[in-house]
């Protein structure tokens, strides 16, 4: 549990001046609120009462401090006016109880939010390989709501439970030492329950915590592949899927709530129990003339102030259970090591260095370049020198190391052995934001977000006029069909670009890499899902640009690779032929078994049509 206290502390940095505000206000506010049941008390035993004289001296001092007793008889007014401005100055305060809290919460849980999401993008890519999206989406939104209701409202409730407890001690020994004792007789054990409940209920929190990720996780991944679903007629067993991971999560939430049962009611018992012991001392004392009714009123209203907030010290644990599973899965994801290597804490500690943004022209050298995944090797001594503003193609079956090998380009992984220099600098010495910002990327599959194409476009180059956009996306044979939509530029796509065919979505991303200008650009397969025609096109406009940029293409229709200046042909992450497409042609090897493989399909095809 202090480990807990601490990590909740920690998070409280730059806001506890406002959250001793917000006490500060609920202590005046507590004392203004026991200053209420003690008029009602002045008035029976100090103004009411045949025997005054029998008052404690409190209450005979209060008295004659009001303006004494024939006074008050005359004017009992001024004493309920007097317990609406208490009652009015306690609102008043705890008004700023509220507004100090809220300010704080709201505060540090944007802080919160800005920094996970800050450290996300800057996590290595390995890491979003092992982590389901569902599970990421939950911990930035249900978890960080978690830690935001403890902050906004629980916090300053310990501190509530605590004053409530012992502002009105010293009055009450002062009125009648003997209703103290029984008045707090039951307190320790309430507290000690307390305790109990939430170390154990705080383990059954992590677990509803991680059901409600995996359910999440489910449904994303449903929404996501809907398409693919309806196409196989999946429904059922998509819906069996989730009904398995809803019901899981029911079966640990049902768990919790009978744990909560069993703590509000046990907790009810005993602060009942509470309660009718003063009930019950406080009618013998009565009888037997030891304690003023007005007295007794006191303690029964003070008993049942500070019993039901300190009871609340239950709740307020769970919540503090709660928060704490919270904030230690948004802490899994800031002590994760960023792709420089250091976690959110070691950045935030750690001094600014000057990142080597050099001028890139494109020139690419690899020297017997290896990579793995974990264990599983996947290029081996690759070796190759492209000049800038040159044309390298690559070639091979799926899973021969073509997409990892741009990977390496953009710094998304950091290879084993050998060496990368772009233009003479050492690849892992270069920025990857700058490495990234020099490399634009079309791959086969192209994002684009549920915006109008325009913005798509636009997206990496905020600052380009309309004249350059409707140039790269002529380039990019795409111009004549935005134009023919009946918004044009301005059409709002859906997500990912649903609404466009697939090598509508292939050209808009063309596009908008070519508007970049980039120092290097890579196609990986991004011309899969265009025709003949079209690519022949595409082609053209990238040869007349062939200066602007280094290119690099990853194909499996060789025809998109004839005018490149070097193919690379790679197998199981090795090259195993070099060369351009005429002295590749003329080698028996790969490149010319998947030629004439592919000339002959077209035959067939051509026959059969």
């Amino acid at each position: 549990m202090w480990q807990s206290l601490q990590a909740v502390w920690s998070i409280l940095a730059g806001q506890r001046l406002r959250y001793v505000a917000a006490i500060l206000a609920l202590v005046i506010a507590s004392c203004f609120l026991y200053l209420v049941p003690l008029i009602p008390q002045i008035a029976l035993d100090g103004v009411l009462s045949p025997t005054p004289q029998k008052a404690s001296a409190f209450v005979q001092q209060s008295v004659t401090w009001l303006g004494g007793r024939r006074w008050l008889s005359q004017n009992l007014w001024w004493l309920a006016l007097l317990v609406v401005l208490l009652s009015l100055l306690a609102g008043i305060f705890t008004y700023f109880r509220g507004q100090f809290s809220a300010q704080a919460s709201e505060s540090i849980v944007r802080r919160m939010r800005d920094r996970v999401y800050d450290h996300l993008q800057h996590l290595p890519s390995h890491y979003f390989d092992k982590i389901e999206t569902g599970d990421l989406i939950q911990r930035c939104t249900s978890d960080v709501e978690t830690l935001h209701l403890f902050l906004s409202t629980q916090i300053v409730e310990i501190g509530r439970a605590v004053i409530m407890l012992l502002v009105p001690i010293p009055l009450m020994l002062m009125i009648h030492p003997g209703m103290t004792i029984v008045s707090l007789v039951l307190l320790p054990f309430i507290v000690l329950f307390s305790l109990l409940y939430f170390l154990k209920v705080r383990a059954v929190f992590k677990e509803t915590d991680e059901a409600e990720a995996s359910m999440t996780a489910t449904l994303q991944e449903n929404l996501a592949g809907i398409r693919v679903v309806r196409a196989f007629a999946r429904q059922s067993f998509e819906q069996e899927k989730f009904g398995k991971k809803n019901e899981n999560h029911r079966n640990i939430h049902y768990q919790l709530y009978v744990l909560l049962a069993k703590f509000w009611a046990t907790s009810d018992l005993l602060c009942f129990t509470q309660t009718g012991l003063v009930l019950g001392f406080g009618i013998y004392w009565i009888t037997q003339g030891t304690l003023q009714v007005g007295a007794f009123f006191f303690f029964l209203t003070t008993v049942n102030m500070f019993i039901w907030p300190v009871r609340m010290m239950g709740r307020i644990l769970t919540e503090l259970g709660k928060a704490t599973v919270a904030l230690e899965r948004l802490y899994e994801i800031l002590m994760e090591p960023t792709e420089d290597g250091m976690s959110a804490l070691e950045q935030k500690a750690a001094p600014a260095v000057a990142e080597h943004c050099p001028v890139l022209q494109g020139d690419i050298v690899f020297e017997n370049v290896s990579f793995g995944y974990g264990n599983e090797p996947v290029l081996h001594d690759i070796s190759f020198h492209i000049k800038a503003g040159q044309t390298l193609a690559l070639v091979g079956p799926s899973g021969s190391g073509k997409s990892t090998l741009i990977q390496l380009i953009l710094r998304l992984y950091n290879y084993e052995t050998g060496s990368i220099r772009i233009d003479g600098h050492e690849l892992t010495k270069i920025s990857r934001k700058w490495i990234r910002s020099q490399t634009a990327v079309v791959m086969q599959e192209p994002f684009l977000f549920s915006k109008t194409l325009y913005d798509n476009i636009k997206l990496g180059t905020p600052k380009a006029t309309k004249h350059e956009v409707y140039e790269a996306a002529d380039s990019a044979n795409i111009h004549q069909a935005i134009t023919d939509f009946d918004e044009g530029y301005e059409t709002k796509i859906g997500e990912r670009g649903v609404t466009l065919s697939g090598g509508q979505r292939q050209r808009t991303a063309l596009a908008r890499a070519l508007l970049q200008d980039p120092a290097i650009l890579v196609m990986d397969d991004a011309m899969s899902a265009v025709d003949m025609e079209t690519e022949a096109n595409i082609l053209e406009a990238l040869q007349n640009r062939q200066k602007h940029h280094t290119t690099i293409v990853i194909a499996h229709r060789l025809s998109t690779l004839m005018h490149a200046d070097q193919i690379l042909v790679m197998d199981q992450g090795k090259i195993v032929q070099a060369g351009h497409h005429e002295s590749l042609l003329q080698k028996e090897g790969t490149y010319r078994r998947l030629w004439n493989l592919q000339h002959a399909v077209e035959a067939l095809e051509e026959k059969a049509a």
